[in-house]
């Protein structure tokens, strides 16, 4: 059996917004992004959430958690969903980088594929905050040949992302929400990455 041949395992560790907190439907992006990806055997789509997680603490959980969920039965791969605790949390720039750096080395090293989502925009006085947030994960990823999904700056003045918000506590998206989180996954070489073919639905 070749790596192509094999079910897809894929380990998705971040926040809040990983588990859907705030959807009514529950199912939030991760749960939205599994449900339009098509492979020839059932993908395995493990959640590995804690609530309000900054980088720090992602980097320092990341490797133990994910290595228990690994299978040499199958083709591991790694998301990394990156929430906006590290500006509440009022971690510098440069230690969210190394953070994302450092997590990015050590899964590269053990040839674990990783695909990279960035934080969305959240509350309106911690726009630009989030914003350089995103863009310096963005830089990380890009430095290391890594897809990185920017949802901040397609959702920052994005109508139905802000209502969502305003409906809701102003912080976590709703069903609306994840669904635009979702489409911009989809729509940002998640399939490539996967190596299957393009969800043009």
């Amino acid at each position: 059996m070749t790596v192509g041949d094999l079910p897809l395992r894929l380990a998705v560790i971040g926040d809040e917004l990983v588990a859907g907190v705030g959807d009514p439907k529950g199912l939030g992006w991760v749960g939205r992004v599994a449900a339009r990806t098509h492979a020839p055997t059932p993908v395995t789509v493990l959640t590995l959430a804690v609530p309000g997680e900054t980088s720090t603490a992602l980097g320092a959980r990341w490797e133990d958690e994910v290595d228990r969920r690994l299978s040499p039965e199958a083709d591991n791969r790694l998301v990394v969903a990156l929430g906006r605790a590290d500006v509440e949390a009022g971690l510098s720039l440069a230690r969210s980088r190394l953070n994302l750096a450092n997590v990015l080395d050590i899964a590269e090293q053990r040839r674990i594929s990783t695909f990279v989502v960035g934080p969305p925009p959240g509350r309106a006085g911690d726009g630009d905050k989030i914003a350089d947030l995103s863009g310096a994960y963005g830089d990380v990823a890009t430095r290391r040949r890594v897809p990185y999904v920017d949802t901040y700056t397609p959702l920052a003045a994005h109508e139905q992302w802000l209502g969502d918000l305003a409906a809701g506590d102003g912080v976590l998206p709703g069903q609306a929400g994840y669904g635009l989180m979702a489409w911009l996954v989809l729509h940002t070489g998640w399939h490539g990455w996967l190596g299957l073919p393009d969800d043009a639905v």
